[in-house]
C-alpha cells in the first residue's frame, strides 16, 4: 500500500512538471518569435557576419579556389548557415506521407539508417529551406511510428525559410507569394517520401502536444476470422483504460499508461485476391502507447481465429488481476498505417501545380505495384499441382497445427512496480560506487 502511495504522489508530481514544461515551451516559442523579428538582433548578425567575412585567411581561400566546390562548402560552412539567418522565417506545419518498409522507423534517434525524419532533414538542407539546425527549428512531430510502419497523416512542424516578412501581420496566414514547400520538398525527396500540404502554425503550437487525436488503419485479409467476435471484442477498447497489457512497457519513461480509444471499427476494402477479402481495423484514440495498436490487433486475431475469448479482453484491461503483461508476439508492422492525426486549428493545403505532380507520381507508384503483383500472379499460377498419394495439394493448407497456450496461462513479463524497483535499486547501487570511488584516498 505504501508504494502505491508513493508512486502516486510520484505520478502527481510528474505530471505537474510535464504541465510546467509545457507552459515553458510555449513561453520560449513566444520569445524566439519576438527575437527573430528584432531589428537589432538582425543589425547585429550582418555586423557578425561582416566581421567573419573579413577574417577569412588568404590561405582559406586559396584552398577553396584549388579544391574546388566540395571544399568551398566545408570551409565556409559556418558563414552559410550564419548568413542564412538573414532569410526570413515562418513556423510551418507539413503533412507527410511515407512507406514505411524500408525505414527504420519515422524518429532519427534509434541511430540505425535510413529513418523518414533523416530523409526528411537531409531534402530541408538539401532546398536550403532549413535555417540553423534541427534544435533551432523548434522540430517537433506528431507520431513516432515504428519500423516498416506506414503513415498517410504525419505531421511535423518546424520554422523554415519564408519569402514573406516575419512582422507582416497580415501575412501570418497567407500562402500567397510563399515558397511552394510541397512541390519544392517532393522534387528531393525519396520516391517512398511525400509530403501532401503545408500550412502556417502559431508559435505555441507543437505537432506532439496539440494533436487531439490518432487514427490507425491496419489491414488483413479475412479469411476464417470470426469478425463478429473480433468487432465485440474491440468495443471493450473504447474509453479510457490502462493499456499496460497492450504494449511495450517503458517503464523508465513512461509512467501513466491511461490512454482514451475514441472509436473502433472493422470494415471491408475493394481490394480482392483469389476470393480473398481485404479488411481493415480502425482504431481512434487521443494518443497511443509503443507499439499499442500492433498488441491490441494480435489478441483481436487470437479472439477471431476462436483461440482466446471475448473476455480476455476485460482481464488484460484490469490491471489488479493482471499487473503482469503475458508474453504473446505483436502483430506485424507493415500493414500498419498511421491514417491521420487530427488538429483544431490547422487547415492544410497544396498548390494546384503540387497536387498534380503529387497525383501522378502516385498513380505511378500504384500502377507499379499493380505490374509487380500480376507478374506474382501469374507465377503463382504457372506452378505445377504437387501429387501426394493420389491427392492434390492444390488448394489443401497444410498448416502445422500448433498448440495454442491460452494467454492468462502464459509466462508473464515484470510489472510495472517491479520494473521501477529494479531501475531504482541499480540507480541506487551506481550512486554507491560513485561514492566510495569519491571517498577512496588519492
Amino acid at each position: 500500500m505504501a508504494d502505491e502511495d508513493l508512486l502516486a504522489t510520484l505520478q502527481s508530481e510528474l505530471d505537474c512538471l510535464r504541465g510546467r514544461v509545457k507552459e515553458l515551451e510555449i513561453e520560449n516559442a513566444k520569445l524566439v518569435s519576438q527575437l527573430s523579428s528584432c531589428r537589432c538582433s538582425q543589425i547585429t548578425e550582418k555586423i557578425d557576419n561582416r566581421a567573419d567575412s573579413d577574417a577569412v585567411s588568404s590561405e582559406q581561400s586559396e584552398r577553396v579556389k584549388t579544391k574546388g566546390r566540395r571544399s568551398r562548402k566545408v570551409d565556409v560552412q559556418g558563414h552559410y548557415l550564419r548568413a542564412m539567418h538573414h532569410y526570413s522565417k515562418r513556423y510551418v506545419a507539413l503533412k507527410v506521407m511515407y512507406f514505411g518498409k524500408r525505414f527504420y522507423g519515422f524518429a532519427s534517434e534509434a541511430h540505425m539508417e535510413p529513418t523518414v525524419e533523416s530523409e526528411l532533414f537531409k531534402a530541408f538542407e538539401k532546398t536550403r529551406l532549413l535555417i540553423g539546425d534541427k534544435e533551432s527549428s523548434k522540430y517537433s512531430r506528431c507520431g513516432r511510428t515504428d519500423k516498416g510502419v506506414s503513415a498517410v497523416g504525419q505531421v511535423i512542424c518546424l520554422y523554415l525559410r519564408s519569402n514573406l516578412k516575419e512582422n507582416s501581420e497580415n501575412n501570418k496566414n497567407s500562402a500567397e507569394g510563399e515558397i511552394d514547400y510541397v512541390r519544392v520538398l517532393n522534387n528531393v525527396l525519396p520516391e517512398d517520401i511525400r509530403i501532401i500540404g503545408w500550412c502556417p502554425a502559431p508559435v505555441d503550437f507543437h505537432a506532439r502536444f496539440t494533436c487531439l487525436s490518432r487514427e490507425y488503419k491496419y489491414f488483413f485479409w479475412r479469411e476464417n476470422l470470426d469478425l463478429s467476435a473480433m468487432e465485440t471484442a474491440g468495443k471493450k477498447f473504447l474509453g479510457e483504460h490502462d493499456f499496460r497489457n497492450f504494449c511495450k512497457m517503458d517503464a523508465l519513461n513512461v509512467h501513466n499508461y491511461k490512454r482514451c480509444v475514441i472509436s473502433f471499427e472493422i470494415s471491408p476494402c475493394p481490394e480482392r485476391f483469389e476470393g480473398k477479402e481485404l479488411w481493415a481495423i480502425k482504431i481512434q484514440g487521443s494518443a497511443f502507447l509503443w507499439h499499442q495498436v500492433r498488441c491490441m490487433v494480435a489478441v483481436l486475431f487470437m479472439i477471431g481465429k476462436g483461440l482466446e475469448t471475448v473476455n480476455v479482453i476485460d482481464a488484460l484491461l484490469d490491471v489488479e488481476r493482471t499487473p503482469r503483461k503475458p508474453q504473446y508476439a505483436m502483430a506485424p508492422e507493415i500493414p500498419l498505417v498511421l491514417q491521420s492525426c487530427e488538429f483544431d486549428s490547422l487547415q492544410f493545403s497544396t498548390s494546384p501545380d503540387a497536387w498534380r505532380d503529387l497525383h501522378m507520381h502516385l498513380e505511378t507508384e500504384c500502377q507499379s505495384y499493380i505490374l509487380q503483383a500480376a507478374i506474382f500472379r501469374e507465377a503463382l499460377h504457372k506452378i505445377s499441382p504437387v501429387e501426394d498419394g493420389g491427392r492434390s495439394l492444390n488448394n489443401a493448407r497444410t498448416k502445422r497445427n500448433t498448440s495454442h497456450v491460452p494467454l492468462m496461462a502464459r509466462a508473464t513479463e515484470p510489472s510495472y512496480v517491479e520494473r521501477r524497483s529494479k531501475f531504482n535499486h541499480r540507480s541506487l547501487n551506481q550512486e554507491l560506487i560513485t561514492f566510495s570511488l569519491e571517498a577512496e584516498p588519492k
